[in-house]
């Protein structure tokens, strides 16, 4: 963080009680963040309901982002726990000799193998590499659009979503700076991030959820995209987004580019985030619509990357205020049980593309993995930054 940003930091820090008032917001106190080691207690309470890790889910992105959460949770605890409940599930799809018992047939399937790299690195075994080199050799013959763009599955030909960068891009750069591998990954991931933008970017600096070349039902004919804003698609572009910056060279060409996209879906953000709440809806503009709700898996991403943003001098100091108001409005979605286990209620299941309808009448769950595992990541940006 240069001394300018972290200058305007403190002052904005200083503001923030003024600026996210009890009378502007249904929040929780702002002691409801500090009494509490939120990340800790839904760890633990994940652990708790499900004590074999493998009964979390299969191998991909759901089970996978949820223990990417606790693995971040477990650098900022050391707790042994936590990194062997993550190895156990790892281990389950991974032999002795590093064979992954997956076909790797989708962006989806990819985003678990940042376990991959990061057991690597605590434990050194080979065979964390030797598995982790599968998805990285896997993306040289895997389809893309005629464009260059990595569709979202196979059997998705022409397909780009929104979702799929988060699903391949922060593992592969990931791999890239641990194995030597760092000139093609940044170079592919920022193409990615520009192709995915180049379709499905909005002026209004929020982006679609989906594109397809070759103009399926729910494409527009012509601009082949999707007709919505789905709140956590662009969540997941959001936050692949601030990855590959992180790993950019300063002079990377490309970088420049990438700021300006995150700089206009900051304001996108800032523009459409619920006043009441604090939160972001299911469909992010159409706050209008009573059918509308807010989403806690969304507003959790959004939180991280606007924090983070800021943290990072990517975007203006301004956007904390709003980090810090979406930081409470989750913190709303959390409970405790009967049992003291926590709940994050609110999380909008596992989705396709489709129409206004189906993105409203999506079924809400407690304690989705797509919720537990941003919740995490987001609660970690926030307790580094001490907001």
């Amino acid at each position: 963080m240069n001394r300018a940003v972290r200058a305007v930091l403190g002052l904005v820090v200083v503001l923030i009680a003024a600026l996210v008032s009890p009378t502007a917001s249904a929040a929780p106190p702002p002691q409801h963040a500090a009494t509490t080691d939120w990340s800790t207690a839904v760890v633990d309470s994940t652990m708790a309901r499900y004590p074999d890790p493998t009964k979390l889910g299969s191998w991909g992105y759901q089970a996978g982002f949820a223990l990417y959460g606790t693995y971040v949770v477990y650098q900022r605890t050391h707790n042994p726990k936590y990194l062997a409940y993550i190895k156990t599930w790892v281990d389950s799809y991974v032999d002795s000799n590093g064979q992954l018992s997956n076909g790797l047939s989708s962006l989806d399937s990819m985003q678990a193998g940042n376990l991959l790299v990061l057991l690597y690195q605590q434990t050194k075994q080979a065979r964390y590499q030797t598995a982790a080199n599968q998805i990285r050799t896997r993306l040289n013959t895997y389809p893309r659009t005629t464009d260059g763009g990595f569709q979202h599955a196979v059997n998705l030909t022409g397909q780009l979503w929104l979702d799929g960068t988060y699903m391949v891009l922060p593992f592969l750069l990931r791999y890239g700076a641990e194995f030597n591998d760092a000139t093609y990954a940044d170079n592919e991931a920022a193409k990615q991030l520009l192709i995915y933008a180049s379709h499905l970017e909005d002026p209004s600096g929020l982006l679609y959820h989906a594109y397809d070349e070759n103009s399926i039902s729910w494409a527009d004919p012509v601009t082949h995209h999707s007709s919505q804003f789905w709140c956590r698609s662009i969540g997941w572009y959001g936050m692949a987004t601030v990855t590959t910056l992180d790993a950019l060279p300063a002079n990377h060409p490309d970088r420049a580019k990438l700021l300006t996209i995150l700089r206009n879906l900051a304001a996108a953000m800032a523009k459409y985030q619920d006043p009441k709440t604090g939160r972001w809806f299911q469909v992010v503009n159409r706050g209008d619509l009573t059918a509308n709700w807010t989403e806690t898996s969304c507003s959790a991403m959004y939180t991280f990357v606007l924090a983070h943003s800021v943290q990072h001098g990517y975007i203006a100091p301004k956007y904390l205020s709003t980090a810090v108001k979406g930081y409470h409005g989750v913190l709303a979605e959390v409970s405790r049980d009967s049992a003291g286990l926590t709940d994050i209620a609110n999380i909008c299941e596992g989705t396709n593309v489709g129409d206004i309808d189906y993105y409203l009448n999506r079924p809400r769950a407690t304690n989705d993995p797509h919720g537990l595992g941003a919740f995490l990541v987001m609660n970690e940006q926030m307790l580094q930054m001490r907001l």
